[in-house]
């Protein structure tokens, strides 16, 4: 009897060592996590040089209000139409799939929009594909959330 409860005991352990370890973002979705949470540093300090070369050409933003591109999204953040003050955020993951990347983020996003602060529950989905070593933005979606 005791070597089954031994069995049973060792078989639970293992099980928690593998749901812990699947939990844990891999090295490269760490990589995605801290660009993505550097990316809303350099939205709210209005880095237009970092966001430049973190935007694809071919990006796309959607917001409440509508999609833009890459020249769009830039004018609205340098021009002060919306101004991303700080996102504080509550969740994210990562998952890649070969040299595209997902990363799902649920926030708070503090910002100033036509002269009003407003402040709203985002979940945030962001799409980044791997060019020259690099991760690239190439989709930014706002979907707001119920509640807080």
């Amino acid at each position: 009897m005791k070597k089954y409860f031994l069995i049973l005991f060792f078989l639970i352990a293992i099980c928690n060592v593998i749901a812990q370890t699947s939990t844990q973002p891999t090295v490269d979705e760490q990589e995605l996590i801290d660009l993505c949470k550097q990316k809303w540093l350099w939205m709210a300090d209005k880095d237009m040089k970092k966001l430049d070369n973190l935007f694809d050409e071919k990006s796309v933003f959607i917001h409440m209000g509508g999609a833009g591109d890459k020249a769009q999204e830039m004018t609205t953040i340098e021009k002060g139409f919306i101004h991303y003050k700080h996102a504080e955020i509550f969740e994210t993951s990562a998952r890649i799939i070969d040299s595209t990347a997902v990363v799902l983020n649920r926030i708070r996003l503090t910002a100033v929009v036509g002269g009003n602060e407003v402040v709203n529950p985002f979940m945030v989905t962001e799409t980044y594909v791997k060019k020259g070593g690099e991760w690239k933005l190439a989709a930014l979606a706002f979907t707001r959330l119920m509640g807080n």
